[in-house]
């Protein structure tokens, strides 16, 4: 077993191996514009590209000509929401839940200095957001609604479909960051009333730098402004040459996590389930933040009592884990997800995250439990 484990795969995941050969193969084959429309080479490219979005879009659950590729989710939720802001007249009203990544809570913050109004929701001890409140934040100038549909800290699920169904009837969009969602549990866009839906490659063994946006274009049609300007390339709102190979291996990942969705899902509850019996029979104090059931396959954030905020992370060094949003490293601030679920600040400095992945094995669980309950121990000796 090579050492340290990797547990960090809400952070990023490792490329599939199927995912490399298609990558290696369309950069070797297909180096032609997709924008050339006048000969072979810029058809094929073309059609790469195409086909990537049709298993794009069967992943998320919507229909292709609405996905729009981008550099990363990150790209893409700006996109929604600077884009929709860009798009109207004059500032407005968002509904966003406390668990939104920096990703919509930065751009949002950009918004409400220049006049919007951003009205967040709270959520529950488990960090599950109550969709009447949600509604009823909605006011008659609100223009979005954004809500994740898995937290990247503590992997709670949120009701993306109850949420779609308010949102619709008011004829408000809803915008879902899907990033760490897609490919782990079953994703229903159109169907659930999702307007705009964000999804990034690497999350779910494909590629970095390649990411989309599923734009609606009916119940409710939106409408966005291009951030960048430039060629006409994915319907005007990404301008530029896009990189083919990329999309191609975001494509395939895709492909890969639709054919493996249900066996994966059960395979990584089985591997937390296991990781977490072991460490809890090792050690005490042991706290799971966010629902227990509803949850993402494999996700677990767990902070441990009795260590009076020392630095846990150092201690395991043989583990690859993080103590929350790889965009938030090396904060020392308290996560701003566990205050909102009601995590004390010192068990919230106490707490790791770790998700497993489709290549994660039962002796790496068991590793990573014991060397865990070891160093909780051992630290709180040290603190005695």
């Amino acid at each position: 077993m090579r050492t340290p484990v990797y547990l960090d795969n809400h952070a990023s995941t490792a490329p599939d191996p199927a995912v490399l050969e298609v990558m290696q193969r369309v950069a070797r084959d297909h180096y032609g514009n997709p924008a050339s429309a006048g000969h072979a080479f810029g058809w094929a490219a073309a059609r790469v590209v195409e086909d990537a979005r049709e298993h794009v879009a069967a992943l998320a659950g919507v229909q292709a000509r609405g996905i729009v590729f981008c550099g990363g989710a990150t790209e893409a939720l700006n996109l929604a929401v600077l884009g929709l802001a860009a798009a109207g007249d004059g500032p407005g009203h968002v509904v966003a839940t406390a668990l939104e990544h920096a990703a919509v809570r930065a751009p949002l913050s950009w918004l409400a200095a220049r006049g919007w109004r951003v009205t967040d929701v709270g959520v529950d001890a488990s960090g599950v957001v109550d969709p009447d409140e949600v509604a009823a934040a909605i006011t008659a100038d609100t223009r979005l609604v954004c809500c994740l549909a898995a937290q990247n800290e503590i992997g709670t699920l949120q009701p993306v479909a109850a949420l779609g169904a308010a949102c619709r009837a008011r004829g408000i969009p809803l915008l879902c960051d899907a990033a760490q969602a897609a490919g782990r549990v079953p994703l229903a866009g159109e169907r659930d009333g999702v307007a705009l839906l964000a999804l990034s490659a690497h999350k779910m063994y494909g590629p970095k730098g390649v990411g989309a946006l599923h734009v609606s274009r009916r119940d409710p049609r939106v409408t966005l402004a291009p951030l960048a300007h430039g060629g006409g390339q994915e319907r005007g709102l990404r301008p530029g040459t896009p990189d083919v190979a990329g999309i191609a291996g975001f494509g395939e990942a895709c492909r890969l996590a639709l054919a493996r969705q249900d066996a994966d899902a059960s395979a990584l509850r089985a591997l937390a389930a296991r990781f977490l019996a072991r460490l809890e029979s090792r050690v005490g104090g042991v706290v799971v933040h966010g629902d227990r059931l509803r949850r993402l396959p494999g996700s677990l954030s767990l902070g441990f009592t009795g260590l009076g905020g020392a630095a846990l992370l150092p201690a395991v060094p043989q583990l690859a884990l993080s103590a929350g949003a790889a965009c938030s490293s090396g904060s020392d601030r308290t996560s701003p997800i566990l205050a909102a679920i009601g995590v004390p600040r010192e068990l919230a400095a106490a707490t790791v995250r770790l998700c497993f992945a489709r290549t994660s094995t039962e002796e790496e669980a068991d590793f990573a439990a014991d060397t865990l309950a070891e160093a909780v121990g051992r630290l709180r000796a040290a603190r005695a």
